[in-house]
């Protein structure tokens, strides 16, 4: 009985000093990739504005061909609607809506994730002109989890995990881009 008794003060205490060091962690991460492509802004405004596009390009739509899409309202203008359903993991449920547009500069969206856990991120692609012929294209993603989930921020890099999709959808965007 002895014995119980101080395995259960020692992960009562471990469970106790978790929760405190929760409270003192940030419970934002921000990730942002970029990459230049070989167009101006305003023919690469016109394509990553309508949100189904992203279907061409994100990693993250690759990953599954067979999810579930559904789209409300009308594509490239703010409220537009994309969301989805997959029975992978990796992938889950959520939504995505277009926030705010700045023609030919930025757009911003809500991301919602339903699916394998709840959770919202804010995202924008931001476009940047290097003279007439090319354009830095910025893909960030802030993402926001709650205390006491913050502490899973200690083991998870979200800077590798999230910044390689994005390296890859943008790498994605410019081929497809280029090729046109």
């Amino acid at each position: 009985m002895q014995t119980l008794k101080y395995l259960t003060i020692a992960l009562v205490t471990i469970i106790a000093i978790a929760l405190i060091v929760a409270l003192f962690l940030k419970k934002e991460y921000t990730v942002e990739r970029q990459i230049t492509i070989d167009l101006p802004k305003d023919s690469i405004y016109n394509y990553i504005k309508y949100l189904k596009n992203q279907n061409n390009y994100s990693k993250w739509a690759s990953m599954d061909t067979q999810m579930k899409k559904e789209f409300k309202g009308t594509d490239g203008t703010i409220g537009f609607v994309s969301a989805w359903d997959s029975y992978k993991k990796e992938v889950g449920k959520g939504e995505q809506t277009i926030k705010a547009m700045l023609e030919n500069e930025r757009i911003e969206y809500n991301i919602h994730f339903i699916k394998p856990f709840e959770g919202f991120a804010d995202a924008c692609m931001t476009l940047d002109s290097i003279g007439t012929k090319q354009t830095i294209v910025r893909w960030g993603f802030v993402g926001k989890m709650k205390y006491p989930m913050n502490l899973m921020l200690l083991f998870m890099n979200m800077d590798k995990m999230i910044g390689d999709d994005l390296s890859i959808g943008l790498t994605n965007l410019k081929d497809l881009l280029e090729k046109k």
